[in-house]
């Protein structure tokens, strides 16, 4: 097993600590109410382009204009869905989860440039065949006499360049400090964008009460995007700065970082959630990272249990003790409330035993049956082992050896079900790798696991 710099070990954590039963808080769950609202609001853009278009559509030419007219409003409004939905606005990430915000997020975003691609075409399509020029002329023309819109086609472009650096080919490539930066541009392509709106679109220049309503949903937005992932992000580091403890090798793969500080207990985390960390350390300033607790907050103190994942998860290793931290969060809704049953299994693998650890704590002392699968590639990958072997009425079932060797996947159907026969009737919540969560879930379902019944969160943000 390899050694940091950072030598004192945390706090000893061997086994759970006694005391009475955690009970769960009420669950709730207003994804319908947010899905309700987009739709609305898609409806009432719809309805917003109608009752300006529907007296000019009598041509070829203006129907594809007006067309275009309802593509652009469409996209609009999406953007300003597309920023609230990983603005950290509570209310949504407590609806549906922050993984779910961000994966409606990165597909909104293939929505938004198709329908930015449709505005320009049929825009210019319309206006060529109304002013019987070709479609280079019309482009040109628009340019040069329309108000904003030479601002619009670098807000597009910008928009265009965003997009391109969230296909998985370039995402792969890219750091994730400068898939951040690139993304941060967005905000002044949605600014250059909206001045063309309001002076060039047809709803807009005949209508006072339209204008006045277009401007409250993007004043909405920036409010929203400042409150939350400025002012009080800003607020809660001047209350809850903190430092490193310690750092504790749990594997040749994985190590523990503990931090300290006043008003830790305050911040509310909760096992099998999340902070973004920000370590005020070189290489580590210009972004914060999702961790998960692996152990519940207690006596002032976190634990986070980080994978080598990347450049920024393995430079961990290097903080020194004293280091100070920012967290933003608790965020996620990977938590022991989503269970039903007294029955549950947790499945980990790679850097998912952080999360799994903490839950296990969590049911165990809600006098949940809990059984923990923890798959390796290697025995001395397995970290936390030591503490969940040695928790009375908790089974810890070690998995390890790559499927190659081992000639079969120990988490498919069968050799799932030979582990834990009882598996249908117990919620199953699995974190790990991509495809370890994808097996764990393909093979709940073939046994029964209800979809209700089967929980698992992705913390990436990107």
């Amino acid at each position: 097993m390899t050694t940091t710099s950072v030598r004192p070990p945390g706090p000893a954590a061997p086994a759970f600590p006694p005391g009475p039963p955690r009970p769960s808080p009420p669950r709730r769950s207003g994804a319908w109410a947010l899905r309700a609202t987009v739709v609305l609001g898609l409806a009432a853009v719809v309805v917003l382009w109608f009752t300006g278009a529907a007296p000019v559509l009598g041509t070829p030419g203006e129907a594809l204009a007006g067309a275009g007219d309802l593509a652009g409003l469409l996209a609009s409004f999406l953007v300003c869905l597309q920023l609230l939905l990983v603005a950290r606005v509570p209310w949504f990430e407590r609806a549906v989860g922050m993984d779910r915000l961000v994966a409606w997020h990165r597909s909104l975003g293939t929505t938004v440039l198709l329908l930015v691609a449709t505005h320009v075409v049929l825009v210019v399509g319309g206006g060529a065949l109304i002013e019987a020029r070709t479609p280079w002329s019309e482009a040109l023309t628009l340019v040069a006499t329309q108000p904003d819109v030479l601002s619009a086609v670098v807000g597009t472009a910008i928009f265009l360049a965003v997009g391109l650096t969230s296909a998985r080919w370039l995402r792969r490539i890219l750091s994730y400090e400068a898939w951040y930066l690139v993304h941060l541009t967005v905000y002044v392509g949605v600014w250059l964008t909206f001045g063309h709106q309001l002076a060039a679109g047809t709803h807009f220049v005949a209508s006072a009460p339209a204008r006045v309503v277009w401007t409250l949903l993007y004043v909405a937005t920036a409010a929203a995007v400042l409150t939350w992932r400025v002012a009080l992000p800003l607020w809660q580091w001047t209350r809850h700065l903190v430092r490193v403890e310690a750092i504790h090798d749990e594997s040749p793969t994985a190590r523990s970082v503990w931090l300290t500080g006043p008003g830790v207990d305050a911040l509310g985390g909760r096992s099998g959630q999340f902070f973004l960390v920000r370590f005020l350390a070189r290489g580590h300033l210009g972004t914060a990272h999702p961790y998960s607790v692996s152990a519940p907050p207690r006596d002032g103190r976190l634990r986070f249990t980080v994978g080598a994942l990347g450049d920024h998860s393995t430079a961990v290793g290097d903080l020194r003790v004293g280091t100070r931290a920012l967290l933003e969060g608790p965020f996620g809704r990977f938590t022991a409330d989503r269970a039903r049953s007294a029955h549950v299994l947790l499945v980990a693998g790679g850097a998912g035993i952080g999360p799994v650890r903490a839950l296990a704590e969590e049911l165990w002392s809600q006098g949940r049956d809990v059984v923990v699968l923890h798959r390796a590639r290697r025995a001395d990958e397995l970290a936390h082992a030591a503490e969940l072997s040695q928790v009375p009425g908790l089974r810890y079932v070690p998995l390890t050896g790559r499927r190659t060797e081992l000639g079969y996947d120990p988490l498919a159907p069968g050799p799932l079900r030979h582990l834990v026969p009882d598996v249908a009737r117990r919620d199953v919540f699995v974190c790990g790798p991509e495809g370890m969560i994808a097996t764990v879930v393909a093979s709940a379902r073939a046994l029964g696991v209800p979809r209700s019944a089967v929980h698992h969160e992705e913390l990436s943000l990107t």
